[in-house]
């Protein structure tokens, strides 16, 4: 196997690791749904998104990706916000 195809091997294990982590916590929103609307609350908040993008930076190893994963942190919040809206 050439660079190429072993990268593109590590990228498909870690697409496959991804799916099963992206269930998992679609999972977890299902269960902040579900107390959301016991209590009453707005699929919006701020304060934690903003701590959630601030915690996950911190935990970054390399420091010059940190605007991608940024992005990425907060693109797959949104996706959670949309699925929540579309449980409501």
């Amino acid at each position: 196997m050439n660079k190429l195809e072993n990268a593109r091997n590590d990228i498909n294990i870690i697409d496959e690791q991804l799916a099963k982590l992206f269930v998992k916590r679609i999972k977890a929103v299902q269960c902040v749904i579900e107390y959301k609307i016991e209590n009453n609350m707005p699929i919006l908040d701020e304060a934690r998104e903003m701590t959630v993008i601030k915690n996950n930076i911190e935990k970054l190893d390399n420091k010059h990706l940190e605007k991608y994963y940024e992005q990425f942190i907060i693109n797959l919040m949104d996706i959670c916000k949309q699925y929540q809206k579309d449980q409501l």
